[in-house]
């Protein structure tokens, strides 16, 4: 049987303070050669905040993924690989549906294993429980919001649609009548609407 073929993910948040990515790699790759897996690929993002949606590696590792360019993806730490609970479980989501098993060191997890499966079925019912606990208060807020007559939404824009029209007229662009009436395009272009 051929080796697991496996992608690493390693990531440094900032290129101060002598942090690198060598303590992360030696751990992966100790890891890969104990369990007998192959290292196919590495996907580093250094000098790269996790809370930050993009990231050029994690970007390139989730192409790859679909791509179904390796069978597992290894991290020293969840932390290391996902901004947040939400997307972590996504992330999980999408590598179970392609047949990718994930790997975090630190918190043991791999959901090859039993274990593994049921760690990432607890962190699914916390993300989902956030995410209803967000949409509850929200709720809450509005119909707080509603009781007391406040009016909801962005507070309407006075402006001259006489003068809106008449630079229409003149053959100026949406944006130039923004600018000058110092309101948004969007605005313009609903008042021609009424």
């Amino acid at each position: 049987m051929a080796a697991k073929r496996v992608a690493t993910y390693l990531r440094v948040s900032t290129k101060n303070h002598g942090q690198n990515l060598d303590t992360q790699r030696l751990a992966l790759e100790e890891y890969a050669r104990n369990r007998g897996f192959e290292i196919v690929a590495e996907y580093a993002d250094y000098g790269v905040s996790g809370s930050k949606d993009r990231r050029p590696e994690l970007d390139r590792l989730m192409r790859d993924a679909r791509g179904r360019k390796f069978d597992a993806v290894l991290v020293a730490r969840f932390d290391r690989f996902a901004r947040s609970t939400k997307h972590l479980v996504t992330a999980l989501e999408e590598f179970g549906a392609l047949g990718i098993d994930f790997v975090s060191l630190s918190e043991s997890v791999d959901t090859s294993t039993p274990m593994g499966k049921m760690i990432f079925t607890v962190l699914s019912a916390v993300a989902e429980l956030e995410r209803n606990l967000i949409r509850e208060r929200i709720a809450m807020g509005l119909d707080r919001a509603r009781k007391q007559k406040k009016t909801l939404g962005r507070p309407r824009r006075i402006f001259d649609r006489s003068k809106a029209l008449t630079l229409r007229d003149q053959g100026k662009s949406l944006r130039k009548i923004a600018t000058e009436l110092g309101i948004g395009k969007d605005t313009v272009r609903a008042s021609f609407a009424h």
